[in-house]
C-alpha cells in the first residue's frame, strides 16, 4: 500500500458498517460497527457521557477503509476498568490538565480484544503514529489503549507506549463434554460445593437460555430491571441506556445469549452475554431477589454450560472478582497500552508500572495454587 491517509471520524456510525467490520473482524461482538454505534445512538457512549466518540482511520489511495480504532475523548475516567485516578490526580497536583484524554477502548466493557482494526496488520504501526498525533496536535495529555488482544500489545510496546498489567478470571474448556466432566477435574471437595451451590440456587427456581429471534422487547423489560438495580449500586447510576438493549437486540440477536432465572414463569435474575467466535462473554447481571449463590449459577455455572454446549473454548466472565477462583476461572493477565508525551509524567507513571507489573505477575503465580483443579490436573 504505497499512499494512504488518515483521518478522524465523526463517530462509528459516520462509516460504513462493511467497511468497518472488514477491519474489525467477527470474532469479537464488541468491536463490530453493530455494537459500537449502539453505543453511541443510544445515547449511552456521547460527549454528554463524557465520551466523544472520535475513530481514528486510515484510508487507502482509493479511500477505502484500511485500518481504524475505536478512540474517544475522555473528560473523566469512568466505565474505563483500567484505573487512572491516581494519575489523574498527580497530573493535576503538578499543575496540569489530565482531561481531556484519548481512549482506545470499548465502552463500558472491560473485555480484551482487538483495538487496531486492520485490513493489513503492517499497517498497525501507522494507525498507532495518527493516534499520537492526535493527541499532539489537540495537546491532550494523554492515550490509552485499554484491554489489548494480545497480539495489540506488541505494536503498541514497538511504537514506545507503556504497558500497564492487571488479571482477570477466565474459564477454559479442555474438551469437556458436559458440566460434570468439568467437575471431574475438580479436587473432591469443591466438586461437592459446587453441587451444593447449584441444588440451592435453582431451588425452586427455573433457568431459561433466549437467544436469536425468540428475544423479544419483554425479555429486554425484564433485563433493564435488572440492569437498573446493579447499575445503581456500582455506579449510582447506569451507563447504558435502555434504547442500547432494544438495538443490540435488532442488530445482534443471534450473537446474544440472555440467562433468566425464573419463579413461577417470573424472571426475577438475569445475565446478558454475548457470543463470540470462540468465547462467551459474560456481561451484565442483576436480581430483584436474593436468593443465595443464584449469583454464581447464572453467571458462572450457566455460562459454563452454555460455552459447552456450544462448543466454545472459554468464558470470560468479566473484570474482578477473586469469588471466581473457587468456581473454575483461572487468572489470566489484562494489558493495556498508555501514550504520556511529557516526559517527566511518563517516567513517573513508567516507574509505577514496572513496581505494578512484577505485583501483578506474582499474585497470578501465587492465585494458582488456589485454583480448584486437581493436583496434577492439566489446564491451559
Amino acid at each position: 500500500m504505497s499512499e494512504v491517509v488518515a483521518r478522524i471520524g465523526a463517530g462509528v456510525g459516520s462509516f460504513d458498517a462493511e467497511a468497518w467490520d472488514a477491519c474489525a473482524g467477527t470474532g469479537n461482538p464488541f468491536v463490530t460497527h453493530a455494537f459500537l454505534a449502539a453505543l453511541e445512538q443510544s445515547g449511552s457512549a456521547t460527549a454528554r457521557a463524557g465520551w466523544q466518540p472520535l475513530p481514528i482511520a486510515v484510508e487507502d489511495a482509493d479511500g477505502h477503509l484500511a485500518a481504524v480504532t475505536p478512540a474517544y475523548v475522555k473528560s473523566h475516567s469512568q466505565g474505563e476498568y483500567v484505573f487512572d485516578h491516581a494519575w489523574a490526580s498527580a497530573w493535576e497536583r503538578a499543575g496540569g490538565d489530565y482531561y481531556p484524554k484519548l481512549q482506545i477502548a470499548v465502552p463500558f466493557t472491560p473485555v480484551p480484544g482487538p483495538r487496531l482494526l486492520t485490513r493489513d496488520p503492517a499497517l498497525a504501526p501507522l494507525l498507532i503514529r495518527a493516534v499520537e498525533t492526535v493527541v499532539r496536535q489537540n495537546d491532550l495529555s494523554s492515550a490509552h489503549a485499554t484491554f489489548l488482544a494480545p497480539a495489540d500489545v506488541a505494536a503498541f510496546e514497538d511504537a514506545g507506549w507503556l504497558i500497564r498489567t492487571d488479571s482477570q478470571f477466565h474459564w477454559q474448556n479442555e474438551g469437556y463434554r458436559s458440566f460434570d466432566e468439568f467437575l471431574a477435574a475438580l479436587s473432591s471437595r469443591k466438586r461437592k460445593t459446587i453441587r451444593k451451590e447449584r441444588s440451592a440456587a435453582l431451588d425452586g427456581l427455573t433457568v431459561e437460555h433466549v437467544t436469536g429471534t425468540a428475544i423479544t422487547e419483554r425479555h429486554w423489560d425484564a433485563f433493564w430491571t435488572f440492569y437498573q438495580d446493579t447499575g445503581a449500586r456500582k455506579w449510582g447510576r447506569p451507563y447504558l441506556t435502555r434504547e442500547f438493549f432494544s438495538l443490540l437486540g435488532q442488530r445482534m440477536a443471534d450473537r446474544i445469549l440472555l440467562i433468566f432465572a425464573l419463579r413461577d414463569g417470573v424472571p426475577i435474575a438475569g445475565a446478558l452475554n454475548m457470543i463470540g467466535a470462540d468465547t462467551l462473554y459474560g456481561r451484565y447481571w442483576g436480581a430483584v431477589a436474593e436468593v443465595p449463590h443464584l449469583h454464581f449459577e447464572i453467571c458462572y455455572y450457566q455460562a459454563i454450560d452454555a460455552a459447552i454446549e456450544r462448543g466454545l473454548t472459554r468464558v470470560e466472565a468479566g473484570a474482578q472478582g477473586s469469588h471466581k477462583l473457587a468456581r473454575g476461572y483461572r487468572p489470566v493477565p489484562t494489558f493495556s497500552a498508555h501514550f504520556i508525551p511529557n516526559p517527566s509524567f511518563r517516567k513517573a507513571v513508567a516507574d509505577f508500572l514496572q513496581a505494578e507489573r512484577e505485583a501483578v505477575a506474582e499474585e497470578i503465580e501465587q492465585l494458582e495454587d488456589f485454583t480448584p483443579f486437581r493436583k496434577g490436573e492439566p489446564h491451559a
